[in-house]
């Protein structure tokens, strides 16, 4: 598998679970006060988004991240402050402001606690998934984590 495919794939799988269950499982009542959304959620609209979502934070990671000296929680930290207020902007601000709801503030507080565990689950996804695998002699104890 590739490197840029492990990168979108880190994006792609959370997201999704996470947004399914998020969206239309736990908080499906929460959003249905907001009267934000159809009735027939059209799940592979969602799912194309995201893919295309993944396919160009993937490139961002690569281009901008992946090459940055740091461990997991530095690295995870950087690109999970650039990734989460990129998806807040376009996946909360945005909305909000063009979206007819009930509840400006209610959906905005929703979706930042949305983005925010997103960006806590594939920041260091990605990081793992795309770390420089180190072949170091006689260091067969390396931690992994440090080493990302």
């Amino acid at each position: 598998m590739t490197r840029y495919v492990r990168a979108v794939l880190a994006y792609l799988v959370p997201t999704f679970a996470l947004g399914f269950v998020w969206h239309l499982v736990v908080f499906q009542s929460y959003y249905a006060a907001l009267a934000i959304y159809r009735r027939d959620v059209i799940v592979p609209f969602g799912f194309l988004s995201m893919l295309i979502q993944a396919a160009i934070f993937a490139w961002i990671y690569e281009t901008t991240f992946a090459r940055d000296r740091g461990n997991l929680p530095s690295k995870s930290l950087r690109y999970g402050a650039v990734g989460a207020v990129l998806s807040w902007s376009f996946t909360t601000l945005a909305v909000a402001a063009k979206n007819v709801m009930t509840s400006v503030p209610d959906f905005v507080l929703i979706e930042t606690a949305f983005t925010v565990t997103q960006w806590a689950l594939v920041a260091p996804l990605t990081v793992l998934a795309l770390r420089e695998r180190r072949e170091q002699v006689g260091a067969p104890n390396e931690n992994p984590i440090a080493a990302a």
